[in-house]
């Protein structure tokens, strides 16, 4: 895991001294958390290429980046772990290549050199890269499948730049920070902006599954290489039960046990629910010394628990595992969101975020990697939307307009109200769904209710959090649920094997194999940070002092009589996804201003 960045300038708009060497320390020093182990800088001519290292891999600086192969002549730079790269590396060893070290990200370089664009066929793991090839010019850079890796960029007449933070890219100079106003309507409709859109107009990301090539004259080509789909009427249903939780566990048990691949300590986020106990049952089962295991609680409020304890020391003894528990006062909280909000590369609404990057911090002291459960309930539909949908065929427009009801932060109208006339679009959450569910291609609302939660929501909310906060820690994540097996697994799964026993059957069923009863059968749970959703006390006083008559003028964006009767009631103000509507208003105002925008 590692912060990537670079620059390159197009044909005839340069000379040697035209790329700013103090301004990609800056954008390096921004990166610094993400790879405090070394650093690294590649500059010939027109290009350049930065990189932060954490050593997770060959801790030898043989793996050091960016990485240079003058006889393949290639240059590179890599953010994420390719878990299958020894036996790639067998494979390009038959085919005559030669290794320096032990490393994943020389196996990724020559992989690109032996196949080219479609090396990312072959991998299984994390990624966003870029490879520049010294004989063409062009500087390629990819994202993987599912986008648990970020990568940002902008482009200008006279050069690219990317990097994997946000605030990072931001160093470069001449980069367009206004608010975009269709980025902005997306954020307050699903509290998350789409790729390539970011809420800044000058800045872009790469969708997941997509190669971006730069040529040396400014032209860009983009192309997807995997689709994400679900369709009913394509699953393998003559599989039975039986064989499908048996392949469920395989799955599992194979992108567990390659997660756990490391050459320093990996740990468990224990939240206390399904997912990650399972994966504690799992990873347990592959480790002959106690696993550690990371929990965190919040204060109760308004009689929302604030913890999941209970659950999770119960998997832990259970387990016999290492079990470090850490619970966090409001004042604390408080105290810390001004740096969790930093640590954002794009404003994130979701409660748990203070909550991971306070656990991260902790968890930091103990190991450098940690396995966590995301990806589980938007792949075997574990959420509560996911029950008691139509079960006729209907069409797109339909489709997304039903979406759009269960998930929506607020409808248009409420949006309307609360934008200023300067920031105010069309609907185009709307058009947004109609298009997705177009090219989902499937007339099942609950294939295209997972595309909208697997595709979109997973890609722009729970992963960015996860590796925004874990990295912030100098933390590496690993989300198996999201493997390649697993993912495919699940594609192909058909809905009778999801949606029973209110979501998750087929998981459900695994739990019950190797977990112990009372966390499998518990009323579905999420990470509670209640002070966040129940604004009151500390958090309500900070609201009032970001969202200060005076900060919403000046900002612009908001109606601030619509904040005024927000303010009356703010416990009112609840999305349909459970998050403090007035939260998601000051959140925004709250990342601009420590970003300095």
């Amino acid at each position: 895991m590692c912060g990537i960045a670079g620059e390159y300038l197009f044909n005839n708009e340069y000379s040697d001294d035209t790329i700013s060497l103090s301004q990609l320390e800056q954008v390096n020093l921004k990166q610094q958390v993400r790879g405090p182990d070394s650093s690294g800088v590649y500059h010939l001519g027109n290009l350049a290429l930065l990189h932060r290292r954490l050593k997770i891999f060959d801790l030898t600086d043989r793996a050091a980046q960016p990485m240079v192969d003058h006889v393949l002549g290639l240059a590179m730079v890599f953010n994420g772990a390719i878990y299958n790269f020894l036996e790639l590396r067998k494979e390009l060893e038959n085919k005559g290549y030669k290794f320096i070290s032990d490393s994943d990200t020389e196996v990724l370089l020559k992989a690109y050199h032996a196949w080219g664009d479609n090396c990312v066929e072959r991998l299984r793991g994390m990624f966003a890269f870029a490879i520049w090839e010294r004989e063409t010019g062009k500087l390629v850079l990819a994202r993987d499948r599912m986008g648990i890796k970020p990568l940002y960029y902008a482009n200008s007449t006279n050069g690219f730049k990317f990097a994997s933070t946000l605030p990072a890219l931001l160093e470069f100079e001449g980069i367009d920070k206004s608010i975009d106003k269709t980025a902005l309507h997306y954020y307050l409709a699903f509290h998350a902006v789409p790729e390539p859109l970011t809420i800044l107009s000058g800045v872009r990301k790469l969708p997941p599954a997509n190669i971006m090539t730069v040529h040396a004259n400014g032209k860009i080509e983009q192309k997807p290489y995997w689709k994400l789909e679900f369709n009913e009427g394509k699953t393998n249903n003559k599989q039975s039960e039986k064989t499908w939780l048996e392949a469920t566990q395989a799955a599992l048990s194979l992108a567990t046990n390659r997660q756990l691949a490391a050459d320093v300590p990996v740990g468990v986020l224990l939240s206390g629910g399904l997912d990650s106990s399972l994966l504690v049952a799992l990873a347990a089962q592959k480790r002959e010394q106690n696993l550690e295991t990371f929990s965190i609680g919040f204060e109760s409020v308004n009689g929302e628990q604030g913890d999941e304890f209970y659950y999770s020391d119960i998997v832990a003894k259970h387990f016999n595992t290492k079990h470090h528990q850490m619970f966090i006062p409001n004042q604390k909280l408080v105290d810390s969101l001004g740096d969790c909000i930093k640590s954002m590369s794009e404003p994130m609404i979701s409660h748990d975020n203070i909550g991971f990057y306070l656990l991260s911090q902790e968890v930091a002291k103990h190991v450098k990697v940690v396995l966590s459960g995301q990806g589980a309930d938007e792949l075997f539909t574990g959420y509560h939307w996911f029950q008691n949908l139509p079960i006729e065929q209907i069409d797109a427009q339909e489709s997304a307009k039903l979406i759009l009801n269960l998930v929506a932060d607020r409808s248009y109208n409420e949006y309307a109200k609360l934008v200023t006339a300067e920031y105010k679009t069309t609907n185009q959450a709307l058009g947004f769904l109609n298009a997705m569910c177009e090219n989902n291609s499937s007339k099942n609302i609950a294939d295209n209710l997972q595309i909208y939660e697997a595709g979109f929501a997973l890609a722009n909310g729970p992963l960015p959090r996860v590796d925004n906060m874990t990295m912030a820690a100098s933390l590496e994540a690993r989300v198996p649920f999201l493997d390649e097996e697993v993912v495919s697994l699940a594609t192909t799964m058909p809905l009778q094997y999801k949606l029973p026993d209110n979501g998750k059957y087929i998981v459900k069923k695994l739990a019950r194999k190797l977990l112990p009863i009372e966390v499998v059968d518990r009323k579905k749970g999420y990470f509670p940070v209640p002070a966040l959703k129940y604004l009151h006390g500390s958090t309500l006083e900070l609201m009032h002092e970001v969202l200060s008559k005076q900060n919403v003028k000046e900002r612009g964006i908001f109606d601030f009589k619509s904040i005024e009767i927000m303010f009356a009631n703010p416990n009112t103000y609840i999305t349909n996804l459970g998050n403090s509507q007035l939260w998601q208003i000051g959140l925004l105002e709250y990342w601009l201003k420590q970003h300095n925008l």
